[in-house]
């Protein structure tokens, strides 16, 4: 990145037009295509394999700069994990999410063992630095390894009907899943779904929660978040 707020180092094309490009494609379901006509309308030559360059990296960076300016999650966790077929072999994708909705973290794994709870509930106490007050899982008995071992203070719930929020975070996953007819490789989806998490999750607040006036607040505040963090002069 550079502190000029208009341009990018070694991109010809305005910073405005290409942090526009990265949130359509993450934050609707909008193929590369999709969004080089959406350009193309608006006068931008651009093709969607440049398209695809900006996503991948630039997607990852403002993703970094929103999870930092992201406020101290909740102290209750809930994680769950779904299944992904990529290339014919099963891999796991685990999440964890808040109370609130908060997407905390993911992590595309091919197991769901105890050693695959281990390694997420790391990659989670690293990337937060904060310990919950409570764990809520479903019935999978590889959390319950992980909890003894890494967060034995913390109370554990685990029950199938309790832990509806983290298992309806998949499905913004599922959508994009079949919009782009399945990720070609593990890496890709890990790289995809983090910034796609942080960055759809960013403009997407509980809106049923909220009255008329408060989500237009927290929509301008969101859109001026996004501005300052993908260094993009606002009008």
């Amino acid at each position: 990145m550079t502190s000029d707020r208009h341009t990018y180092p070694g991109y010809r094309f305005p910073a405005e037009i290409i942090s526009h490009a990265v949130w359509l494609y993450h934050v609707f379901s909008l193929s590369l295509r999709d969004v080089e006509l959406i350009l193309a309308e608006r006068g931008i030559t651009v093709t969607h394999e440049s398209i695809r360059n900006w996503c991948r990296k630039f997607g990852s960076e403002f993703a970094a700069r929103l999870r930092r300016r992201r406020p101290k999650p909740g102290d209750t966790w809930h994680l769950d994990e779904v299944f992904l077929r990529i290339n014919g072999m099963l891999h796991y994708l685990w999440r964890a999410v808040d109370q609130h909705g908060v997407v905390l973290d993911i992590l595309v794994q091919d197991r769901r063992n105890g050693s695959a709870a281990k390694r997420f509930f790391k990659r989670l106490l690293a990337g937060l630095k904060y310990k919950p007050r409570r764990l809520v899982t479903d019935g999978l008995k590889s959390y319950g390894v992980a909890q003894r071992e890494l967060l034995p203070e913390v109370r554990h719930r685990s029950s199938r009907y309790l832990n509806n929020r983290a298992e309806n975070s998949h499905r913004p996953t599922r959508r994009r899943e079949r919009q782009m007819q399945r990720f070609k490789s593990a890496e890709q989806a890990q790289r995809f779904l983090s910034a796609h998490s942080m960055i759809y999750g960013h403009f997407r607040p509980r809106r049923h929660l909220m009255t008329a006036g408060e989500y237009r607040r927290a929509r301008t505040k969101a859109f001026r978040i996004w501005q300052q963090e993908s260094c993009v002069q606002a009008a």
